[in-house]
């Protein structure tokens, strides 16, 4: 199969929306990473994610609708607290969890009687599904394990003749993806942060963080959102985080690097000088750049990957969780 890559527009809406009605995948840019897209209510092609991708059954995809009219009928119930995010939230790097409507396949929600929703910020994504006319189910357009897509090209080195096209909206710019929440009551329970942070849903109640954001979940365990079961994000070289800050964590490297080969350090305002990767400043920055950093790190055939500590608040607990799942929750002590 040949992959097109297609700058954003009329004419690549149009394929896009053509394909997927017939049951096709098309890699589209949302603002968090680029997304897998099929149609959410076609069983089949939502089977040829999992097959495109790689990806376990039993993990539930994101449902991407274009318009707060598309919720009612794949649902079957939406709380008071539900909409005032939505109103708040949407369109933008939330989602979700609803008990789902029969419309709503086995295979899209993994198994459960809950969906996950959201409405892409992205003008490119929600052009692509007005146009279907149905959901989309998206996951990231990355082979299942490696580091999430935030260009057209990243897609491309993994999908290349697995999918007929790829539309290219540029660089993402939050560059993680969505924040997750289900409902308990008035609590809103955070199972994957993101762009949306725990700071801003608390001025609309209570909110906890579910204790696999930050530790694994128990074996066995039945989970509710993408990124907390397997894991994630991560390049083939070896990555730890490293519990140290500015010149502690530069000197560490250095040290190491002098008799490690094929190591790498991403650190915060770091400098490329064959070892260090600058991956920002910011939580933020961090947030946009980690992904393909660790992209580039295979590029430089990096054996060993350190990451200096995010801060965890705001944006920085997803630079956290993400990279807790990259580096198989191994962390270094310094």
């Amino acid at each position: 199969m040949n992959t097109e890559v297609m700058e954003y527009g009329a004419r690549s809406v149009s394929k896009a929306a053509e394909l997927l009605k017939c049951g096709q995948l098309v890699a589209i840019p949302t603002e968090t990473v680029y997304g897998l897209a099929a149609n959410a209510l076609d069983e089949n092609a939502v089977r040829n994610i999992f097959k495109a991708k790689g990806r376990p059954q039993d993990n539930p995809l994101i449902v991407h609708i274009s318009g707060i009219k598309m919720l009612p009928p794949l649902v079957r119930e939406i709380p008071d607290i539900a909409m005032r995010l939505a109103e708040s939230f949407w369109a933008g790097p939330l989602t979700m969890i609803f008990p789902k409507s029969d419309k709503i396949p086995s295979v899209t929600s993994g198994g459960l009687d809950t969906v996950a929703v959201r409405m892409p910020e992205s003008e490119a994504a929600r052009a692509i599904i007005k146009q279907c006319g149905f959901p989309l189910a998206a996951p990231s357009a990355n082979l299942s394990g490696k580091p999430s897509p935030t260009t057209a090209a990243h897609v491309f080195e993994d999908m290349n003749g697995k999918i007929p096209l790829i539309v290219d909206g540029g660089e993402c710019s939050v560059g993680v993806e969505s924040t997750v929440v289900c409902f308990k009551g008035d609590v809103i329970h955070i199972l994957r942060p993101g762009g949306v942070t725990a700071e801003m849903l608390a001025e609309f109640g209570n909110v906890e963080i579910d204790k696999a954001v930050t530790a694994q979940p128990e074996k066995g365990e039945r989970v509710l959102s993408p990124g907390m079961k397997y894991k994630h994000y991560s390049p083939k070289a070896d990555v730890f985080i490293v519990n140290a800050h500015n010149m502690k964590f530069r000197e560490y490297c250095l040290k190491r690097s002098r008799y490690e080969k094929g190591l790498i350090a991403l650190g915060a305002g770091a400098e490329e000088n064959g070892v260090f990767l600058d991956y920002g400043d910011t939580p933020e920055k961090q947030a946009r750049n980690l992904f393909s950093l660790l992209r580039r790190a295979d590029e430089l055939n990096a054996k060993t990957v350190l990451v200096e500590m995010p801060d965890k608040s705001g944006v920085g607990l997803a630079v956290y969780n993400r990279l807790l799942r990259a580096a198989a929750f191994r962390i270094i002590e310094v």
